[in-house]
């Protein structure tokens, strides 16, 4: 099919005001959308009351990546400054310099020189050397060790909220603290897990003394998830890679989940292409960690997942697509229009929809 009849296929429109700019507080106040595939039954409810729909036994399956403030402003040597956005280090690094385990990924708002240096706008004396420029990705050699860069994004990084969410009224102090989950544990993401932001200590609680099991494995977001859809990656039917994790603990739990037959829920698109990039034919967790690059759309035939929470996704994303792929994607778009009549609020910060 033609790239832009495809993309057409997902798009719908949505008032901007609906675009949610803060979580909801509490986080679990927010408003859910039920569907049941096989009954077509819809039901709507707050996310507080999640365990009234949820399957007895059901194990819930979240991602406890923590996202790093990942935006630096840097100074370039005309003086203009440019913000660029830490992609990673290899090996999913595609550098092709002899140096590449000293370089960093960088995604620019602003064209930077080959050769130049460019610098943290606050601190001239932390700078970066641009070594080359590889797919529109840059690749920089930083005047500190590749080790500390981490310790260097945590006092100069800004929060890398997405670009729809116009004149934040988040301080950034507040930002790192609202645009990362309450289980956050391992840093690598530059955008949050956000179907489960709507989790707070209180609601994890009572769903596992009701019998839900809680498993964590770990995703770190990426330009897989949430970078637009381009007419390359849709010809090779193939996201950027994404580095997850999942350890054999949580696997065995899973695998023996899965044998006795119990639903398992993925928290996020994310856990969703973690599950589903690890299982094997028999669908059984098998390969504990490494890169996806998987791009599920429809006709993509799932092998471990059986529900899912998510938010309500971009238009022509590949989260739209993923969700369709899961539930149908005139399901979607009709329970989307619902989402839109009844005021819901979307994309990282908004609301959530369980689908069963």
């Amino acid at each position: 099919m033609d790239f832009d009849k495809f993309l057409k296929l997902y798009d719908y429109s949505l008032p901007s005001e609906l675009i949610a700019k803060k979580p909801a507080i509490p986080r679990d106040s927010a408003k859910l959308l039920v569907f049941k595939r096989k009954t077509k039954e819809v039901f709507f409810d707050k996310f507080v009351n999640l365990g009234k729909y949820l399957p007895p036994e059901a194990v819930l399956v979240l991602n406890d990546t923590k996202v790093l403030p990942a935006r630096l402003v840097v100074k370039k040597e005309t003086g203009g400054l440019a913000r660029i956005l830490y992609i990673g280090r290899p090996p999913f690094a595609k550098a092709s310099a002899g140096e590449a385990g000293n370089l960093l990924e960088f995604l620019s708002d602003r064209n930077l020189n080959i050769g130049s240096r460019v610098s943290i706008h606050t601190n001239a004396k932390i700078f970066f050397i641009v070594k080359e420029k590889v797919d529109g990705h840059y690749f920089l050699k930083p005047s500190f060790s590749v080790n500390k860069t981490f310790e260097v994004l945590e006092r100069y990084g800004l929060t890398p909220i997405p670009p729809y969410i116009k004149n934040s009224p988040l301080s950034e102090k507040e930002l790192r603290k609202e645009y990362q989950t309450i289980f956050a544990n391992h840093k690598g993401s530059v955008a949050a897990p956000t179907a489960s932001l709507h989790f707070t200590k209180g609601l994890l609680l009572k769903l596992k003394k009701s019998g839900i099991k809680v498993v964590f494995t770990t995703l770190h977001v990426n330009l897989g998830t949430f970078s637009p859809l381009t007419e390359e990656l849709f010809k090779r039917s193939r996201l950027h890679s994404e580095y997850y994790k999942i350890s054999k603990r949580s696997a065995n739990i899973l695998n023996k989940a899965k044998k006795e037959r119990l639903p398992i829920i993925a928290v996020g698109t994310t856990v969703v292409r973690t599950l589903e990039s690890a299982s094997d034919k028999n669908g059984n967790i098998s390969k504990l960690k490494g890169g996806t690059d998987i791009f599920i759309k429809e006709g993509h035939k799932f092998k471990f997942v059986d529900g899912l929470i998510t938010n309500f996704h971009v238009p022509k994303s590949s989260l739209l697509m993923l969700v369709s792929a899961f539930a149908g994607r005139k399901n979607i778009l009709n329970l989307y229009q619902k989402a839109i009549n009844k005021k819901f609020r979307f994309f990282s910060f908004g609301d959530g929809m369980l689908i069963l």
